[in-house]
Order: C-alpha cells, then structure tokens, then sequence
C-alpha cells in the first residue's frame, strides 16, 4: 500500500508532523537529505508505525499514491528551491507540493505561479505551535493555488489543533495569502513576548520582586483577562530551577536571537505605509540586545541613578498588568490592520474573524480574546482597525491609566519600555484628530517645494508658498506613501 504523503526534512518540526499524520491513520513517507537522520528516526520515535523510510527522491515520488502530495520542512529560502527544482521533473500534473517553513510570503507567490505554469499546484503553508504543536497540533495557514486546498484539507486539518470541535486550519488565500497570515502571526508574536519581557524587567530590577512572586503574578494573570500560552510558560519559566536551586532564569544570557519573520513584518509595514509600531520596536530591542559588549561598555560609562520605589507594590502591579493587556490589544490591532492593507494590495480576499480562530489553539500567540476579534469582524467585516470596535473601545478606556503609570514607572527608574511606550504613542497618536504634520509639510514646502493641502480647500489640492521670498513658484512632484 503507498503513502498518502510524503516529507522532506527530518528536524524536530517534521518529526513531530509526521508522528501527528501517522497518529491520525495516515502513511507517512519520509526523506532527508542525511539518510542517518532518517534511520535514526525510523528507530526511534518512528518505531512501530507505518511510517516509511526513503533515501532518494526518486524513492520518495514513487512511494506516494496519486496524486501525490510531497510537504516540504526545510530551511526557508534557497533550500526550498532547490527541492522545489529537483522534484518538479519526477511528479506528474495536478502533483502538489506543500512549503511548511517560514518561507517569505513573496517567495511563495513566485513559486505558486511557476509551479502553476508546470500543472503543478502548489500550497505555502505557515504552520505555528513549536514543537509540541507540531506533534500534538498546531495552527496551520494554508495560501497558494486553491485548487490543491481539497487534496491537502482532510490531512491538514485532521492533524491541527482543535478548538470548540473547530480545527485551527482553514484556507486563507491565494498565492503567498498563507505566509504572509504567517509572518504578521509572528510578527505580533515578536511583540508580546517583548511587552512580556518589559513587564518582567519592571516587576524584577522596578519592583524588586523575586523569581517566585513574579511567578505567582505570571500564574495569576493566566487566570484573567491576560490568559495567553505566552504567559503561561513566562510563569513556568520562572518557576524552573536550576541543578544548584536557583532560578535558570538568571543564568540565561541576555542576547536575543530572532530568525527574520518579524523584520519581514516591519519591512512589508514600512512597504505598504502602515504604522507598525510596537512590532517594530519589538525587533529593534532585540538587536540591541545583541549588542552585549557595547552595552556592558555603556553600563560603566553611563551608569544609571539607582532609585527604589516607595510606592504601593500591588497598585503597580495591577497598572503593569493593564500595561500588557492595553499593549497586547494594539499589537494585534496594527497587525490586523497591515494584513488589511496587504489584501487591497496584494488583491487578496482575507476573512479576519476567520484568521483570529486560526490563532486560538496551537500556536504561540493563541489568547483569551481571539474570539472577541472574531466577533468585532463579524459585526462589522469592514472594520478598519480593531480599537474602533466597542470591545476594545472599552478595554483600552479601562487599562489607559495604569498603562500610563507603567511607562512613566520605566522613565523615572531608567528601564527601558520601548514596545509599551510605542504603543501607547501610537494609541494617542490614532486617537488624536489632529497631528504636527501641518508643520511637518510646512517644512518639507519650505525646503523642497514638496506642496501641502488645505484646511480651508477639497481634498487633492495642493499648493506651495514661496516662504522665502525668493524660492519662486514652482512645485515638487506631489506624491504620497
């Protein structure tokens, strides 16, 4: 009897995806690239199942029932290519291949139209959970050529993670729609791991508080409305001791890696003109992170005001709480937000409440109010952006005032809140009706004779002041982002 499917890439992430396939009744072939690997697998983990070792290509293509279906967990990039390029000549018409990594969303959409060109149908999912995920159930976002989503759909749903009876896998969109969900899901993920790493710092260098307490807090807040898997290892990551009793937590060196997916976010952000900004400080902390040696240097040189604080702890506490929650809520608003961008852009048709329950199981980023976004798109499908929505209206309202007293907590104690305080700007900045930018495009007139409207004329009419007296009449090219 053939495989239903086959899989490139033995790492932990297709390890796991194809012990839930074979959990889930299907016949799993496997490749990778170092036959050891698979022969390790296939006496471990793999043993006693139906799963199938293969050692070449040619041996995995012909070991799948037709049509075949061949998933590829490889590194993102070249290596996708390459695979790409060696299978195409040994699968036949209507074959599809799947692209499970972090592949960029652009990538997929070049891929998806040549495979097209060769009756190739071809399917860029993003797929998020870790590796418990991968093996248990993850949240998968399926994008690419539609007509491969009914070969693929009884596979990949069976083995996503199940909400409500729901599975956290549904069809996204064409072309590179599926990665693209991907890299906003982590992108936002980017941003509420570093708000959480700001509320620890304030609570533990601010507050003073303990390894435990602040587990306690962690624990607790995962009871309410901050109830996130985010928080809940943040609490078990407190609680974890190291050989010699004390917390491993101290001992970790505090340089920040990060694989592209969030810089991808911002860069498409900056691309498409839509304020990203939390997300985007969430990546800048992390490469300042990495400058260790400059910042060990900066410490002596610049060293800061030590100062306590005198105030009611548990008050703080509370307001630092409101701080994530408030933080948490834009961080997920831009990134609606871009993803409504990118749809106009990209012509994509994306269901943003359906995208919300994608998230509530499986993945890293699944919290307590993904079915309040669901339900703020199903009222209104077209939402601009999610703090207009009377559930998040009330929210912010409720949380602005200890947000504010956190920040305010990072400036007087020299802590840094980069993404707290980036969110809370850029709140006030979408709620204020009228910005600087007057002034701004003043400037650029003076300057470069780049033109400015009127308050007192339509829209789309634009004008240049000679401000200078000598600078004549003549306009700059009027353009906008």
């Amino acid at each position: 009897m053939k495989a239903n499917i086959g899989l490139i890439g033995l790492a932990v992430m297709g390890q796991n995806l194809v012990l839930n396939m074979s959990d889930h009744g299907y016949k799993v072939a496997v490749y990778n690239r170092t036959a050891a690997k698979t022969d390790e697998f296939l006496t471990g983990p793999a043993q006693a199942t139906q799963i199938i070792a293969t050692y070449s290509l040619q041996e995995l293509v012909k070991s799948l029932e037709s049509p075949r279906i061949v998933m590829l967990m490889v590194k993102a990039g070249e290596v996708v290519d390459h695979y790409i390029e060696q299978l195409s000549p040994l699968l036949q018409a209507g074959d599809v291949i799947i692209d499970g990594g972090n592949s960029l969303f652009t990538d997929t959409n070049r891929r998806t139209e040549a495979l097209r060109k060769k009756n190739l149908r071809y399917i860029g999912a993003g797929v998020s959970g870790g590796e418990e995920g991968a093996r248990h159930g993850p949240s998968i976002m399926p994008g690419g050529n539609p007509d491969a989503w009914p070969l693929v759909k009884p596979i990949l749903q069976a083995i996503s993670a199940k909400v409500d009876y729901e599975p956290c896998c549904q069809w996204v969109g064409d072309a590179g729609a599926g990665h693209y969900v991907k890299m906003i899901h982590n992108g936002i993920e980017y941003g509420d791991m570093q708000i959480i790493c700001e509320a620890y710092q304030l609570m533990s260098e601010g507050l003073g508080l303990s390894s435990d307490q602040m587990q306690a807090i962690f624990a607790q807040w995962n009871q309410g409305k901050l109830s996130s898997y985010l928080i809940e290892i943040t609490a078990n990551i407190l609680s974890y001791k190291d050989e010699d009793g004390s917390p491993l937590l101290d001992k970790i060196l505090d340089t920040a890696g990060q694989k592209g997916t969030g810089k991808w976010t911002g860069i498409n952000a900056l691309e498409l003109g839509i304020p990203l900004t939390l997300i985007g400080e969430s990546v800048f902390a992390r490469c300042l992170s990495a400058l260790k040696e400059e910042r060990v240097t900066a410490a002596k040189l610049l060293p800061k005001s030590v100062k306590k604080f005198t105030g009611d702890q548990k008050s703080m506490i509370d307001a630092i709480e409101d701080a994530l929650y408030a933080s948490k809520i834009i961080s997920y608003a831009q990134g609606f937000r871009l993803m409504r961008e990118a749809a106009k852009e990209y012509n994509w048709t994306l269901n943003y409440g359906d995208i919300a329950l994608l998230w509530r199981g499986g993945c890293i980023i699944r919290s307590g109010f993904l079915n309040n976004i669901k339900q703020a798109y199903s009222a209104n499908p077209a939402l601009e952006n999610l703090l207009l929505a009377e559930f998040f209206v009330k929210a912010m309202q409720q949380a602005s005032i200890g947000w504010r007293r956190t920040v305010i907590l990072g400036v007087e104690m020299s802590i840094p809140t980069p993404s707290f305080s980036s969110a809370l700007a850029y709140y006030d900045g979408y709620r204020c009706a009228r910005l600087p930018a007057n002034l701004l495009q003043a400037q650029r007139d003076y300057f470069g004779a780049h033109t400015y409207e009127r308050t007192d004329k339509p829209r789309g009419e634009f004008f240049h002041t000679d401000w200078t007296g000598h600078g004549g009449k003549t306009a700059s090219t009027t353009y906008n982002i």
